[in-house]
């Protein structure tokens, strides 16, 4: 099997930086983990909030902590560092490779979609941002690694897509139409899509920052197990 990630994100119109931090990093017992935090309001503040949050994801998960916990002390990080005046949302989607298992991880509001043989579910059960409470728990959910299996996650600006104008994004429209070939997949288009429908509603000036990262598990491909990553920042 192939992991392929796809990651597209853009700032709120007219600030200077996004409130959106992702990170993505090998796992210590095999595999990779895709970090993302959404810090409160937006612009530079938030994003301090928000690198804040992701590096000790990072650093907890480099040392072996389990994902939910991990979530867990960012949380309580958080919560001490601002006296719980300050709040932010955390997803953390991870392969495990000594588990063989996908474990997706929410302190967030919004869901995540799963895509596999053909149909579309959510994993929408309640969940919390961090930093407001102590012992914040995370929703952790764990599935078995499949090819075909396509997990769609986002922050909340790609939810508030539209709101201006009186719009709104069908996701889980445009995702069943794009996914339906689940062997040709191609989780950057599928990222890619998703921001520049969400750009449109928005008539070019998004309302929030939006983060969108699709994840895809694919045949293996490469006979010699090359490992690639690309990344485009503009300045």
């Amino acid at each position: 099997m192939e992991i392929r990630i796809g990651v597209a994100k853009v700032r709120k119109y007219a600030t200077s930086e996004s409130g959106d931090t992702l990170e993505i990093v090998e796992r210590p017992n095999g595999g990779l983990s895709v970090v993302l935090a959404d810090g409160q309001t937006s612009g530079l503040g938030a994003k301090r909030i928000a690198n804040m949050v992701v590096r000790k994801v990072v650093s907890l998960l480099a040392e072996g902590v389990r994902d939910g916990a991990a979530a867990r002390a960012a949380s309580d990080y958080l919560f001490t560092e601002r006296q719980g005046r300050v709040q932010a949302t955390l997803n953390i989607l991870s392969v495990d490779l000594q588990t063989q298992t996908l474990v997706i991880t929410r302190n967030n509001p919004a869901p995540v979609v799963l895509y596999l043989g053909e149909a579309l579910r959510t994993l929408d059960d309640m969940s919390q941002p961090i930093g407001l409470q102590r012992n914040t728990r995370p929703v952790v959910s764990e599935l078995p690694l499949e090819v075909g299996l396509t997990v769609v996650m986002y922050t909340d600006g790609l939810v508030h897509a539209g709101t201006r104008t009186g719009q709104r994004l069908d996701l889980l429209q445009l995702l069943q139409a794009w996914l339906e070939d689940a062997e040709s997949v191609d989780a950057q288009q599928v990222a890619d899509a998703l921001l520049a429908e969400a750009l449109r509603l928005d008539q070019g000036r998004p309302v929030d920052d939006i983060s969108v990262v699709v994840l895809h598990i694919a045949r293996e491909t490469d006979p010699h197990g090359i490992r690639r990553m690309s990344a485009r920042l503009p300045l």
